[in-house]
């Protein structure tokens, strides 16, 4: 199982990043997929996520701004960031809790991170 992360990038305060996560490989089962950032110096927070049951959890700062969405046939999840701020700046990554088999237990995958860099 792979998780592929792609859409960071440079923007200048007030625009927008698409970012996208990806899983591939044997996946029975995908519950719940997220983003999370982490900043040089600060630990690994959660930026947003679907839970197990389909809902959205989104941290304060982001809400109004920042929205997760995701693509159930394609295993994949989207997190579309608008007004970005700079300290939006981080390291994103993306993970999800995935059952290979009906059986198994689900296992938390990461995906390599993106850079986001809110600056102008």
């Amino acid at each position: 199982v792979q998780l592929q992360a792609s859409g960071g990038g440079l923007v200048q305060p007030g625009g927008s990043l698409r970012l996208s996560c990806a899983a591939s490989g044997s996946i029975f089962s995908i519950n719940g997929m997220g983003w999370y950032r982490q900043a040089p110096g600060n630990q690994r927070e959660l930026v947003a996520e679907f839970t197990s049951d389909g809902s959205t959890n989104y941290v304060d700062s982001v809400k109004g701004r920042f929205t997760i969405s995701r693509d159930s046939a394609k295993n994949t999840v989207y997190l579309q960031m608008n007004s970005l701020k700079p300290e939006d700046t981080a390291v994103y990554s993306c993970n999800a809790k995935i059952k290979v088999t009906p059986t198994s237990r689900g296992l938390t995958y990461w995906g390599k991170g993106t850079q986001v860099t809110v600056s102008s």
